[in-house]
């Protein structure tokens, strides 16, 4: 602004007094109440009405799912789902009713991909879901952020608990690469890793859809140039990726990539979630060449990294 301008509006002020200091005001909160109804959406009162209601109805989440705090958590991943990495949904009208398994592609270091996954499901989905992920053993033992993920519907990831979860019809989100996937280096972006066995033995078990879903643009957020297992080691922790962005003033936030995410239709598998590694392995197969293929999918429309 012009400085004379500047020193006009503030004589305006002086000499008008309080009525104009509130129309600014006012004006100023219209603005900050327009962009806070583009981000979060319309209907997001009635979504956050819908999570209260479906777990009061539950008696309650086993888990300590918290409706308050998760609707928080949601109003904070929305800018961040639509406004800073400008998220696209591909498919989101296959996810059946009922009890889901979604299986994704794992990368960027920390799981932003998840938040964005559910953040979506909630804010884009008709009907809204919940996304419930299964974390990593080891973030128990990390101050306030068990109780966090708790809060907010995460579970630590065994066996019994996903079973329950899915028998309680929630939408369960897995990533069967796990910190293989998450802590990849640059030059192995988009490359899948091993998939584990665990994701198909339950769906097996419990008769569970599984929806493949393809997320591109988290390889990009932060770069690892590699690990350090040595500071790994020293420090207790699965991991410590080399990310030279991070000693960059501002460049501790993930680059403000665009996210697409990719949901395909469900795939159905039947049989004995006890068979030998070698069978249910020709089923995972099977899943990692879906994902694959929503991957290839993803990039080959993607023609910015940004936009």
């Amino acid at each position: 602004m012009d400085p004379s301008r500047a020193l006009a509006r503030l004589s305006d002020v002086a000499a008008h007094g309080l009525p104009l200091a509130q129309r600014l005001w006012q004006r100023a909160r219209r603005r900050v109440d327009e962009v806070s109804l583009k981000i979060l959406g319309a209907d997001f009162e009635e979504r956050a009405a819908w999570l209260r209601a479906r777990y009061e109805a539950m008696g309650g989440d086993p888990f300590g799912l918290d409706p308050e705090t998760a609707r928080s958590a949601a109003m904070v991943c929305a800018f961040f789902h639509r406004a800073y990495f400008r998220t696209t949904c591909v498919g989101l009208e296959h996810l059946p009713e009922g009890r889901v398994l979604l299986v994704a592609n794992h990368s960027g270091q920390i799981p932003i991909d998840a938040a964005i996954i559910g953040t979506a499901l909630f804010l884009d989905a008709e009907p809204p879901r919940v996304t419930r992920a299964m974390v990593e053993r080891w973030t128990g033992t990390l101050p306030f952020v068990s109780t966090f993920y708790s809060r907010v519907g995460q579970v630590v990831g065994i066996p019994e608990n996903a079973k329950r979860l899915l028998e309680m019809d929630e939408v369960l989100l897995t990533f069967p690469e796990g910190l293989r996937g998450i802590s990849k280096p640059f030059t192995e972006r988009y490359q899948l890793q091993e998939f584990g066995l665990g994701f198909m033995r339950l769906a097996l078990s419990t008769n569970t859809p599984i929806v493949p879903v393809a997320v591109v643009g988290a390889e990009e957020q932060y770069v690892s140039l590699g690990n350090l297992r040595g500071v790994a080691k020293a420090l207790n922790l699965p991991v410590f990726p080399l990310i030279p962005q991070l000693l960059v003033p501002g460049g501790q936030l993930p680059l403000p990539m665009k996210y697409r995410l990719h949901f395909g239709e469900p795939l159905r598998f039947a049989g004995d979630p006890e068979e030998d590694d070698a069978i249910v392995r020709e089923k995972v197969w099977l899943v990692k060449q879906t994902v694959s293929a929503l991957l290839n999918e993803a990039l080959a429309s993607r023609q910015h990294l940004f936009y």
